[in-house]
């Protein structure tokens, strides 16, 4: 009898794969191996130096089919001398796994894979289970999950539905699903003057109280106080900025970065609006020029509680003894990109260490999500 895939086994042979982004290292090789020879179908898609791996068991267009997105790319390291052990060691000590994307998102995908693998082989369903799996969710996501999007609908394949397989615990394992996310915006401002000497401040025009004066109004105002299943938007002002290192000179711009997260009573558009119209009044106020650039990462969305949310929740409790709360908090996820294509969900591990020096996962935790995702399958086709 074929043994069933061990979730931390394949973990630690992914965390062995120096997958940085943009890097594909290794990861996405060594899955398709493995899926391919369980009767998957892989097709590499890559795209822009960026490397994806779609994976499809069942037929094409036949009956249901159920999608898993997660990724294998990995933030830097760091100052790998700060590290307790090697970063891509995959070193198991104390019940934990230790490496590079051991949380964020390696064992995610290793837990649906393995499940994915074992389900297939034990009980072939009626319909098919698709992995999509990218190697650009860290860097500027241009490339991976949309480009496996793309390719999908060139090609006349479907996720019926789909599960993000992103950490979503803040502390304990089964706690916490997505059911949706906030969007997330940049913008840009440039606030030009007339450069002088600082002890004849009239004949010059300073951009930075006109700046100040920008950021303060935008800081101080409340973008709304919640929805029903999102938190308060938030704005911060990240950055002012003049890049000057004289003291007796008035500078001629002053620049700075806002970055606000937004629920779904706003649009990116409507912000953009927004933030137009105090950058004009500024500019009327002050006689400078004010510049705006902006940068939508994702608009905020939400996949109502239902069948989907009700049946990994069911599963998340059978395995952990725990009742999800449905949550749309946290950043941004490729789940922004799949929500165009098919009802998705997140759920994943506790995700405390990610992106920290010594990023650990519990290999228990492998283990429970991995019989999650089992179960989400066989309650999904049967």
């Amino acid at each position: 009898m074929t043994q069933p895939i061990d979730p931390v086994d394949l973990t630690a042979a992914l965390v062995r794969c120096a997958s940085v982004t943009p890097a594909e290292g290794g990861a996405l090789v060594l899955l398709e191996s493995l899926l391919t020879e369980a009767g998957f179908t892989c097709t590499r898609v890559d795209r822009g130096g960026v490397s994806n791996l779609y994976a499809r068991w069942g037929d094409k267009g036949h009956g249901r089919s159920f999608g898993f997105n997660g990724h294998t790319d990995v933030v830097p390291v760091g100052d790998a001398a700060a590290w307790s052990v090697d970063p891509f060691g995959a070193e198991i000590k104390d019940g934990y796994l230790y490496g590079r994307g051991s949380t964020d998102m390696k064992s995610g995908v290793a837990a649906f894979a393995a499940a994915a693998v074992d389900f297939v082989r034990d009980t072939p369903p009626d319909g098919a289970v698709i992995l999509a799996i990218t190697g650009d969710e860290e860097g500027d996501a241009v490339d991976g999950t949309v480009a496996l999007l793309d390719w999908m609908d060139a090609n006349g394949e479907a996720m019926s539905v789909c599960l993000v397989g992103e950490p979503t615990c803040p502390d304990k394992m089964g706690e916490m699903m997505k059911i949706g996310r906030r969007g997330s915006m940049t913008a840009y401002f440039t606030v030009k003057g007339v450069q002088g000497h600082s002890a004849y401040p009239h004949r010059a025009l300073n951009p930075v109280p006109v700046m100040a004066r920008l950021a303060d109004r935008l800081a101080s105002h409340v973008l709304d106080e919640g929805t029903d299943h999102f938190d308060a938007s938030t704005l911060a002002v990240t950055t002012i900025d003049t890049g000057n290192t004289a003291n007796n000179v008035i500078p001629a711009e002053c620049r700075a970065t806002v970055n606000i997260r937004f629920n779904d009573d706003h649009s990116s558009d409507s912000l953009i609006a927004w933030l137009r119209a105090e950058a004009d009044k500024i500019a009327a106020e002050s006689g400078a020029v004010v510049e705006m650039k902006t940068q939508v990462s994702g608009e905020s969305f939400l996949t109502p509680p239902g069948e989907l949310s009700a049946m990994v929740a069911k599963s998340v409790e059978a395995e952990t003894g725990v009742v999800p709360e449905m949550s749309t908090s946290g950043g941004t996820s490729d789940a922004r990109f799949v929500k165009d294509h098919c009802p998705v969900v997140e759920f994943g591990l506790v995700g405390k260490t990610m992106h920290q020096v010594d990023e650990r996962v519990s290999v228990e935790q492998v283990r429970q999500l991995k019989g999650i995702y089992t179960r989400i399958l066989q309650d999904y086709f049967a």
